[in-house]
């Protein structure tokens, strides 16, 4: 059987698209030039967005376990606090703080799911050439890979490319990579920082030669600045970043016992595409970001998930057009948290002083009103993206009758539910976080209008998923009213759960109303009960192409 989709490169983001992929039942071959899993501890911190990914796939409880949630940012500047905002204080998430965990820690419970779901790595496998077939039937990559077996030449449907920012898939398919480079050199060192305090807060140190930021990390910090080029390329020696903690910081802190140091420039890029055909680019590959906020890491964890839940749609008979989703999504996502970083770092480096009085003033003010912490947290977090204007969401036939509170293109809100058949979940987030297609019915037992009742739209929909054979991926959830009366339970074979509103959020008993969430939870159509059939036809409809290993949860 030909492997419809190749991802080249397996760290974060190409071993997110890889799982997602293969737990929606789509093989797919993954090859990284790298002899094994990353080593250093590049990207340190997962915000709320990134976690809800990697907890569809069944992975986010894993790196927790390791992990240390942070509690707060600070900055300060001559000795004395700045601002300050906590974490932790996100709603409608099972994560409502960020979690400091070494990349290393992430790969590896990526990796080892991807071994779950049946997958492998070919690692020493080295990408030399990549060129897009265009003209035949269907368009198509022809690739040559290079390993200790020698040259092989493949052609595949699709190639995820995930290969870092030196992306030699985006070079050969012509796709600049465009933004700035920073002047100032950065260094970093992982070890034991004594006279740190206890609490795991992030500190930046601003000072007029530089920054000091300061990491907790489950076991030890992190300490990072930037200096005047010197002309060296080795990673920083301890001494070196002794005596710049002593310069900038707050004092009385030792830095000893360092694991891992090294010295970088930082970019602020994004590549103007993130398609070219079959050749899909996610991760550092299309943009590259600045340290500040650890959102390299999170938008690449993101780019995974999507790239891989919407090409496992399409391979499984889904629209194509999906796929025109994928840059007009997380292009303005990346664009985002590219500007984000960059701003945050300019601000670092900031050596006028009328500049640096102003900047100073502005986080005392933001910080006392709460602006802060309101607005840059949800910014970071990446939760809640607008998806609104993107090709793949539409208002269906009766979407007037659907409530506010289920918003197009947006993340669908949580909802506390009660179970009554066929599922254990308490929550409309803990039903979604298999990482499964949904389609939402919502009405009472019986019709209070001429239209079919809910049970009857819920029971055709789980009909035609089970027609086409994309149970494994695609879910029917028929939710009462919660002054409903009783109904006659569906039969275990029936297709579809129920489960009766805790609350008032969704309008009470009216007439019946759908909606499509996807996979990512975001709310993709909506329609009154002449639109099912349309709201249907967005979904995958073909069987698996691998057998799917069962889906344990609500």
């Amino acid at each position: 059987m030909t492997v419809p989709v190749l991802v080249v490169g397996a760290g974060p983001t190409g071993l997110t698209a890889a799982a997602a992929l293969r737990d929606l039942g789509v093989p797919c071959r993954v090859v990284d030039r790298r002899p094994g899993p990353g080593i250093a501890p590049k990207g340190l911190v997962l915000w709320s967005g990134a976690l809800e990914c990697l907890h569809r796939l069944g992975v986010a409880e894993k790196i927790a376990e390791t992990a240390l949630p942070l509690t707060g940012a600070s900055y300060w500047s001559n000795g004395r606090r700045l601002a300050g905002a906590r974490f932790g204080g996100l709603t409608g998430t099972a994560f409502p703080g960020p979690l400091c965990v070494p990349q290393p820690a992430t790969e590896r419970a990526l990796h080892a799911r991807l071994t779950e779901l049946g997958g492998t790595v070919e690692w020493d496998t080295e990408v030399t050439a990549v060129t897009v077939n265009r003209g035949g039937p269907a368009e198509s990559a022809t690739v040559t890979l290079r390993s200790a077996r020698g040259e092989e030449t493949l052609t595949v449907p699709w190639l995820i490319a995930a290969d870092g920012a030196r992306s030699l898939v985006r070079d050969s398919v012509g796709i600049p990579f465009e933004g700035h480079t920073f002047d100032r050199m950065f260094l970093i060192g992982d070890g034991r920082l004594e006279g740190a305090p206890a609490e795991a807060e992030v500190q930046h140190h601003i000072a007029p030669d530089g920054v000091l930021v300061i990491v907790p990390q489950p076991d030890g910090h992190r300490v990072f600045f930037d200096m005047e080029p010197d002309g060296q390329t080795e990673p920083p020696t301890e001494e070196l970043l002794q005596r710049l903690l002593d310069e900038r910081g707050p004092g009385g802190l030792r830095l000893h016992s360092t694991w891992w140091a090294s010295r970088f420039r930082v970019h602020a890029k994004v590549a103007p595409r993130f398609r070219e055909g079959p050749v899909l680019l996610a991760g550092d590959a299309v943009h590259a970001h600045t340290t500040a906020g650890g959102q390299g890491l999170n938008t690449g964890v993101q780019d995974g998930y999507d790239v891989g839940w919407k090409l496992a749609s399409v391979v499984r008979g889904a629209d194509p057009a999906l796929l025109d989703s994928f840059e007009a999504e997380r292009r303005p996502a990346s664009v985002r948290a590219v500007a984000n970083g960059d701003q945050q770092t300019q601000m670092w480096l900031l050596r006028n002083p009328a500049a640096r009085l102003l900047r100073n003033t502005v986080l005392r003010l933001l910080s006392a009103t709460g602006l802060l912490e309101k607005k840059a947290i949800p910014l970071l977090a990446q939760l809640d993206l607008d998806h609104s204007g993107s090709p793949a969401v539409a208002d269906l036939d009766g979407a007037a009758a659907v409530p506010r509170a289920l918003r197009l293109g947006r993340r669908a809100p949580d909802l506390a539910l009660a179970p009554v058949h066929g599922t254990r979940a308490q929550s409309l987030h803990a039903y979604l976080s298999a990482g499964r297609h949904t389609v939402l019915v919502y009405g009472a037992p019986r019709s209070v209008s001429k239209v079919a009742p809910a049970g009857e739209l819920a029971a055709r929909a789980a009909a035609v998923v089970g027609e086409r054979g994309v149970g494994d991926i695609v879910r029917v959830l028929w939710i009462q009213p919660a002054d409903a009366t009783p109904a006659d339970l569906p039969q275990d074979g029936a297709g579809f759960a129920v489960a009766r509103e805790a609350g008032d959020a969704l309008g009470g008993a009216g007439a019946p109303w759908c909606a499509y969430l996807r996979p990512d939870g975001v709310v993709a159509a909506r329609s009154g009960p002449a639109g099912l059939d349309a709201l249907l036809s967005r979904l995958p409809s073909r069987p698996p192409r691998i057998t799917p290993v069962p889906v344990v949860g609500p």
